[in-house]
């Protein structure tokens, strides 16, 4: 079996991962991402943005692609695998990694350990290979949504089987205690256990079989249906026990074809025993029987699916050089350039009405007319000048106010574009096995 390779993150800098980050969002609304836009996001100081993508093209955590319209670079699995642990060891969930011991046709299953040596099961969700890419008719993934990345569908993945292990253990259920996730990668407890389709002898297969027949029946009693429910996916303890694994399948009682896959487990298990150790029971559970007692059954499992969360210390961090005071100071000198304004142009229009006002005879009226025209026409310069400047003075300020509105609101962001902004965290403080940067 294969492995991940993680030696070459020790060596990995913080603008290294800056800029795997900076490219996984905008492989959000981009399928080639190109150098402009990855400059722009990253915003690295110091510059030398080519010679850094040329290093992650090197050791393939980023693919350089071209089409005959675009161009630009494209997030492997191996970069978002690096991201993910990443994250995890500044969390200090992880420490060290292992060996690969389970490979699957949409994950693969890794042993780390943290800094106690206490050893962990990394998870990690591969959707697209080749034999199984019919995940929008197998999957609920893509909803109302006609195109996704493998990435993205392995976060959601990953997202919907830690939030049902973590229900399902809090309800008392043969399920590995979960312990963290980020992105596709999900920290689980590691199982003593082996496969039940590596068990060829059981002590008592009837206890066996109705304890699995009672997973099933309590799964639906909860309002769901495990979906996936054979020897692949039970682990067998030393003292025979059970322990159930793999839920990103899982489907309520309430879907259209619930009846459909409550059947296909309860037969996978049948099938497993009449197959393995020769044991045929007529006593087995019927989706109806089932679905009526689950309705006098007032505990449902009720799971709402969200996006992965971080830490406020793993947020990024606006370089804001504004405060408010700056604001506040701006936005009274716009008040006093007004106050200004109107004040000239007040002293404008009472100069005109008293030159008129003032003149009683026609050669007075000649006279004044005269000199006050000549006298309007310096104001009317005089004020023109000071009032285009303060003008363009005013459009400036309230320019510059207004970008630093838009930074003072991008704190004040909501859990949806929080979110969004969960990968610039990467790059920020670091702490693990990999080195110190």
């Amino acid at each position: 079996m294969g492995k991940l390779d993680v030696k070459v993150m020790r060596y990995l800098t913080k603008e290294d991962f800056r800029i795997l980050t900076a490219i996984e969002m905008g492989m959000k609304n981009h399928e080639l991402v190109p150098e402009v836009l990855v400059a722009q996001i990253a915003n690295l100081r110091h510059g030398g943005l080519h010679k850094i993508l040329k290093e992650l093209c090197k050791h393939r955590l980023l693919s350089y692609e071209t089409t005959k319209h675009y161009q630009g670079y494209r997030l492997t699995n191996t970069g978002y695998d690096y991201l993910a642990l990443k994250t995890l060891t500044a969390r200090e969930i992880i420490d060290s990694f292992g060996n690969q011991i389970g490979v699957g046709k949409e994950s693969n299953i890794y042993v780390v350990s943290n800094k106690n040596e206490i050893a962990y099961c990394l998870k990690l969700h591969r959707l697209g290979r080749i034999c199984f890419r019919k995940v929008k008719a197998k999957r609920d993934y893509y909803q109302h949504r006609k195109y996704m990345s493998w990435l993205y569908l392995s976060r959601i993945s990953a997202t919907k089987e830690f939030t049902f292990m973590k229900a399902l253990h809090n309800r008392g259920f043969p399920v590995p205690m979960p312990i963290d996730f980020n992105r596709h990668c999900v920290i689980m407890e590691l199982i003593d256990g082996v496969p039940l389709c590596n068990i060829h002898e059981v002590k008592n297969i009837e206890k066996l079989y109705d304890t699995l027949m009672n997973i099933i029946c309590k799964l639906a009693h909860c309002g769901v249906i495990h979906g996936d429910f054979n020897e692949f996916n039970i682990m067998l303890k030393p003292d025979e026990k059970p322990i159930i694994i793999d839920f990103p399948q899982m489907i309520s009682t309430d879907h259209d074809e619930a009846e459909l896959y409550f059947s296909r487990d309860v037969h996978c298990i049948q099938q497993f025993f009449r197959r393995r150790f020769s044991y045929e029971s007529s006593l087995y559970p019927k989706f109806q029987d089932v679905l009526k007692k689950s309705n006098t059954n007032k505990t449902i499992l009720k799971v709402i699916l969200k996006s992965p969360s971080i830490s406020d210390n793993e947020d990024y961090q606006l370089y804001d050089t504004d405060s408010d005071e700056d604001i506040e100071e701006l936005g009274q000198k716009i008040l006093t350039l007004e106050i200004t304004n109107n004040e000239l142009q007040n002293d404008y229009k009472h100069k005109t009405n008293k030159s008129y006002n003032n003149s009683t005879t026609e050669r007075d009226n000649i006279q004044c007319i005269q000199s006050d025209t000549y006298n309007i026409e310096n104001t009317e310069t005089s004020c023109g000048t000071k009032f285009m400047a303060k003008k363009r003075i005013r459009s400036e300020l309230l320019k510059c106010a207004k970008r630093m509105e838009n930074k003072k609101n991008l704190k004040k962001a909501t859990t949806s574009s929080k979110s969004r902004k969960e990968n610039k965290c990467i790059g920020k403080e670091y702490i693990g096995l990999w080195g110190n940067d």
